[in-house]
């Protein structure tokens, strides 16, 4: 099989294209044949060693990679050989450092949900780990129907699917939308579509519309501590990333997320990406031999939608 691996701490240029054995069958998992991954911010983070505190134990070389769009080789709990599944690897959690990015892996079937045939690979890739990111920090912000929530970077995937799913579950949603995006933000059901700005005028535009704050923030865009002044006291703030998560006052309550696989959750998302209920955005579709160009190309931003790398 085909792995992209990453041979040290570096710029893109340290990921290689090798070949390895296939994974044997082994008990409690099933083997699936990768079809299309993305390329997220967080494998770069770990490429460059930024988050090497996280991994201690990690050798290498090892392979990148969370989420899953593929084919079950191994007939066994509830799935059938070559049934076509998604799923989010649990990378960190792992700490074996063998991710997605390798053409076949091994999955607790746990991991897995059913995908529909409506949704292609290079589509399938984009939503595990952007969509439960976004499920489980409204989860726990607890939204009640309408309750305010201010969700930053609803351009982006994870911020897109919480604006979505934050409107299905009846909040109010305001949203952040990328300059010449804010059109695309709209057209995901929500009212209050806000153009990125210095936090500060950020924070003013949005005591403007709600003079006492928002019941909620998702801070998908990571701004941190200065976005806390739009939430009102005793409300609640959730930071994408657990590091850059402001500290408490007023009694507002901060966590951050850290996304985990749920098979019940991800099977109800992708069937509402099958019939159309929600979007996702591919901005360009890869061959896995051009994955350090993937990554060269995320670091650098200036796209709309995810890099997806296909087998």
């Amino acid at each position: 099989m085909r792995a992209l691996e990453v041979t040290s701490f570096g710029a893109p240029d340290v990921l290689r294209l090798v070949e390895r054995p296939d994974p044997r069958p082994r008990s409690g998992t099933v083997r699936v044949r990768i079809h299309a991954t993305a390329v997220n911010p967080v494998d770069w983070w770990v490429r460059r060693g930024t988050m090497a505190d996280r991994t201690p134990h990690l050798s290498f070389p090892f392979t990148l990679g969370f989420d899953i769009a593929g084919t079950v080789l191994d007939s066994a709990d509830g799935f059938t050989a070559g049934q076509r599944v998604v799923g989010l690897y649990p990378w960190f959690v792992e700490g074996t450092g063998q991710g997605t990015n390798s053409e076949i892996i091994h999955a607790d079937p746990r991991w897995l949900a059913p995908l529909p045939d409506a949704v292609d690979w290079a589509t399938a890739a984009t939503v595990p780990l952007n969509s439960l990111t976004a499920r489980q920090s409204l989860d726990l912000l607890g939204l009640a129907p309408g309750a305010t929530v201010l969700i930053t970077g609803a351009s982006g995937a994870v911020g897109s699917f919480a604006a979505q799913l934050a409107v299905a579950d009846g909040a109010e949603v305001l949203a952040v939308a990328s300059s010449g995006d804010e059109a695309y933000v709209s057209s995901l059901g929500v009212e209050h579509v806000l153009s990125r700005d210095e936090p500060h005028r950020l924070v003013e535009a949005i005591r403007k519309a709600t003079p006492h704050g928002v019941d909620r923030v998702f801070d998908a865009a990571l701004i941190g501590t200065p976005l806390l002044g739009a939430v009102r006291d005793g409300g609640g703030f959730v930071s994408a990333v657990e590091a850059v998560a402001p500290a408490p006052e007023r009694g507002v309550t901060v966590v951050g997320v850290h996304a985990k696989p749920n098979s019940a959750q991800l099977a109800d998302v992708i069937g509402r990406v099958a019939a159309r209920d929600l979007h996702t955005r591919v901005a360009e579709v890869l061959p896995i031999a051009q994955g350090a160009q993937a990554h060269r190309r995320v670091e650098e931003g200036g796209f709309r939608g995810k890099l997806v790398l296909t087998f």
